[in-house]
């Protein structure tokens, strides 16, 4: 208990990665599963979805993916916070890498069709904890819709 109580007081709220897993691919997931939790509604699109975002991102088997999300979600389940995973995406990914990474969440996020008010306070607030200008977490979601549409066979709207 005591190290436990150290390892906080000393900034030890990152997330420890088990075995092979790298830690930015656990804040990653986590993070993921975070925005699928959000309206207490993970369903199996949503999961479908991260699983496909992680193997495509990580280049990842699919078994690999699958146990990546459980280690992922036992990481959530955890923590207290946001911060520790925010801060391994701010500490490993580049401006460009952070946005491709809102664009993954706003996948996960229309995945279920739909996107409620606590869905895009969420993300909104990921997007300030990884320094994601609002400009670009917003265009972000704009090329998440359009490339929904398309997929769905529907004419996206011109602006």
């Amino acid at each position: 208990m005591i190290d436990e109580i150290k390892a906080w007081l000393e900034g030890g709220d990152k997330p420890k990665a088990p075995g092979n897993t790298d830690a930015v691919q656990l804040a990653a997931a986590a993070l993921l599963i975070e925005a699928a939790h959000i309206d207490d509604d993970f369903d199996l699109r949503e999961r479908a979805v991260i699983d496909r975002i992680l193997e495509r991102h990580f280049k990842l088997s699919a078994a690999a993916a699958r146990r990546l999300v459980a280690e992922a979600e036992q990481a959530s389940e955890r923590s207290t916070q946001l911060f520790g995973f925010t801060q391994v995406i701010n500490d490993r990914y580049s401006l460009e890498q952070r946005i491709e990474f809102m664009e993954m969440l706003w996948e996960v996020v229309c995945a279920d069709g739909s996107i409620d008010a606590l869905e895009d306070t969420l993300l909104r607030r990921l997007g300030g904890l990884i320094y994601v200008p609002d400009r670009e977490r917003g265009a972000a979601r704009q090329r998440v819709l359009q490339r929904r549409q398309v997929r769905m066979g529907i004419e996206p709207a011109v602006e």
